[in-house]
């Protein structure tokens, strides 16, 4: 047995290894960090290997045709980041009576191959069985002669095609990329908005093709939807105990529910078990049974559609009395009650949520409005451009008589608003933003026109957006994203009290002013919708945009709150969640949903638990869509501590104070013609 010295030496010694192990093992984690970052960076490079020389699988053709063509540079990147909005779409009688009676011709083995396409295709096998049906039913037939395109490099697109019979050549910039068998799908992309083809597809041999166009795709789409959301609301109106409820609160619950389908014989409800559910049949039939002891079970009655069971379970623990069962094949919406008390609750949305403007912000307002009442264009000095966009560009503009403030003058063609089919949406833009008196939404001042051009006056935030400080830095730190975030919650909370969708919420259209406080700018996506109903134009940029808007599936605020939870998480990590060089990849990964996503060690677990709250591929139970709305992520706990009321009174400190050179030491480099402008106050005379 060792004396005492001898067994404190052998612990020192014990201590001793331990501590080399702890930091072998430190060494360890710090290398595989490493080679992890070094895989990631050698995937993108094969990535993007991939998509310049090598060929999709015909078994995936319909997905990668669009992959197999774009060059992953930073061009395509930025491409892909770009607003997409589709033309202005309503379901006129005449569309809806041509798409509902178009039936081609088409046998058996066609109608096998055309439904196999689509449930091959990553993205349009999401449709819903009866969706795809019609789909089918209106796609018709046109045959291609060898040597002949079907579609053009550069062209516009507004179809989509399955190949029955003979074989299509892919190319681009006149290099072959892919040969297409039979049940291969191509175009897809033009079926959502009007897109410019990046490769071409010539027929090697004299081939027959089915088509879908986009007009009838959306028109099939919007109608399922409105028919699904008619017969939902129907049959909660039926229901006695929910007839009180506001119109907006029937919609949330219709939204809500979900279908659950019966076979002949299943038990819907067993006697005795404890039940959390309400059910309205919406097609079929059930009989009610009860068993007492010592006596057969006995059927009380029978209930078809429209009618319903289960309604105690909303108001809390119910010990079922009877058994329900299925009579043949049944059809009910279902909700429980946890879901009914969180996005319901039996109560009125609150929306009555300010964002509060200190008086300072008021007498300044005042002031503006003072200041432009009797300014004309010409009133404007130009000192410098500013940004150049897709129909125009900005300018950095002074009034002359009062040099000291500055402004952004946004100067659009009106001959490239109109070619794109925009009007509609940039006159609404300006309807909306002329009424938004919101601290974190950049002010609209005045509206200008000539013959040519529109002039949008707007609050001057010369502090850089979002996009190019992500850019700058890699990523944001948890403080600065959390101010940033805040910011945007507050001006979609004032928007959304007003009935109005934003649809584009990203890092480009997030600008900071001389402050370092975070606005949202102007976008053509903005809409007003009433209460209780939806939208269903494709709009928004691929990565953000929420699952309902790529599926037609009709549309509401919480869309907004889905490009929220993208938003923080971008700004965390400096990457999207859903991302490729090809729109069509990026579309089907978000339909699969942020729970197949890989969170990066840079996103906090309260700040992923927040991303995932905020992007339930349900919109109805996103956080914000509940019964108390915005303050539900306000009081997230990834929010903690963060003075909302200071936020909104303008006291808190920003993360960063943006270095706002002085512009009015420029010359000025311009001004703008007069004699030809009027003031822009008849929105309908564009």
């Amino acid at each position: 047995m060792g004396t005492l010295r001898d067994l404190q030496f052998a612990l020192q010694l014990k201590i001793e290894e331990l501590r080399q192990r702890d930091a072998l093992i430190d060494e360890l984690e710090l290398e595989l960090d490493t080679k992890d970052e070094l895989i990631r960076r050698l995937q993108e490079e094969l990535d993007r290997y991939r998509a310049t020389v090598s060929l999709p699988g015909s078994s995936a053709a319909s997905a990668d045709t669009e992959h197999a063509c774009s060059a992953q540079s930073e061009d395509s990147q930025q491409v892909n980041r770009k607003t997409v909005i589709s033309e202005p779409f309503t379901l006129d009688p005449v569309t809806l009576a041509m798409v509902s009676h178009r039936s081609c011709d088409k046998s058996q083995q066609s109608q096998k191959l055309i439904q196999s396409s689509f449930l091959k295709n990553g993205l349009l096998k999401n449709l819903d069985e009866g969706e795809i049906r019609t789909i089918i039913a209106c796609m018709y037939p046109t045959t291609i002669n060898q040597g002949c395109y079907v579609i053009q490099e550069g062209a516009n697109g507004a179809q989509a095609y399955v190949l029955e019979e003979g074989q299509l050549e892919l190319t681009k910039d006149g290099l072959k990329l892919l040969t297409m068998e039979p049940e291969d799908m191509f175009g897809e992309l033009a079926l959502f908005y009007n897109c410019t083809h990046t490769y071409s597809v010539s027929a090697q041999l004299d081939s027959k093709l089915w088509v879908i166009d986009r007009k009838s795709y959306q028109t099939i789409l919007m109608q399922s939807g409105l028919n699904s959301l008619s017969h939902s609301t129907e049959l909660l109106i039926s229901v006695p105990f929910l007839q009180s409820l506001p119109e907006d609160v029937i919609m949330k619950m219709s939204d809500l529910m979900e279908e659950t389908h019966y076979t002949e014989g299943d038990y819907i409800i067993r006697q005795g078990a404890t039940g959390d559910t309400f059910y309205i049949i919406s097609k079929g039939q059930v009989k009610v049974t009860e068993k007492k002891p010592g006596h057969e079970e006995v059927v009380l009655s029978k209930l078809s559609e429209r009618q319903w069971f289960g309604e105690k379970a909303l108001w809390g623990e119910d010990v079922r009395t009877v058994n329900v069962i299925a009579a043949g094949e049944v059809s009910c919406l279902v909700i429980d009650r946890e879901t009914f008390t969180d996005g319901i609750g039996g109560l009125v949305f609150d929306c009555s949520h300010e964002v509060q403007q200190s008086p300072e912000a008021k007498i300044e307002s005042d002031k503006d409005a003072d200041l432009f009442s009797s300014s004309t264009l010409s009133d404007f000095q130009i000192i410098c451009t500013l940004a150049v966009g897709e129909f125009g560009h900005v300018d950095l503009v002074q009034l002359k008589r009062n040099n000291k403030c500055l402004y952004a003058m946004r100067v659009l063609k009106k001959k490239l608003i109109l070619s794109n089919g925009q009007q509609e949406h940039v006159l609404r833009e300006g309807r909306i933003l002329m009424e938004a008196h919101c601290p974190f939404i950049a002010r609209l001042h005045k509206l200008f026109r000539d013959a040519e051009c529109l002039y949008i006056l707007t609050e001057a935030c010369l502090g850089g957006d979002l996009y190019s400080l992500l850019k700058e830095k890699g990523c944001l730190d948890e403080c600065s994203t959390r101010f940033y975030v805040a910011c945007v919650v507050e001006a979609l909370s004032f928007l959304h009290c007003r009935g109005v969708i934003y649809r584009d919420v990203k890092p480009e259209n997030v600008v900071l002013d001389e402050h370092g406080y975070a606005k949202l700018i102007g976008s053509r996506c903005l809409k007003k919708v009433e209460v209780g109903k939806k939208t269903w134009t494709f709009c928004g940029t691929p990565g953000y945009m929420a699952p309902e808007i790529i599926l037609n599936k009709g549309h509401g605020v919480s869309a907004d709150f889905w490009s929220l939870g993208i938003f923080v998480f971008e700004l965390l990590s400096g990457g999207l969640p859903f991302s490729d060089t090809d729109p069509i990849k990026i579309l089907t990964a978000t339909i699969g949903g942020i729970d197949q996503i890989d969170f990066p060690k840079t996103i906090s677990k309260s700040a992923s638990s927040l991303i995932k709250k905020l992007c339930r591929t349900n919109p109805s139970e996103r956080l914000g869509s509940q019964r108390n709305g915005a303050k539900d992520i306000q009081k997230h706990k990834w929010f903690e501590g963060l003075n909302w009321n200071g936020l909104c009174k303008g006291t808190l400190n920003p993360p960063v104070i943006p270095k706002v050179k002085d512009a009015l030491d420029s010359s000025t480099c311009g001004h703008y013609t007069e004699g030809s402008v009027e003031l822009s106050t008849n929105w309908d005379d564009f």
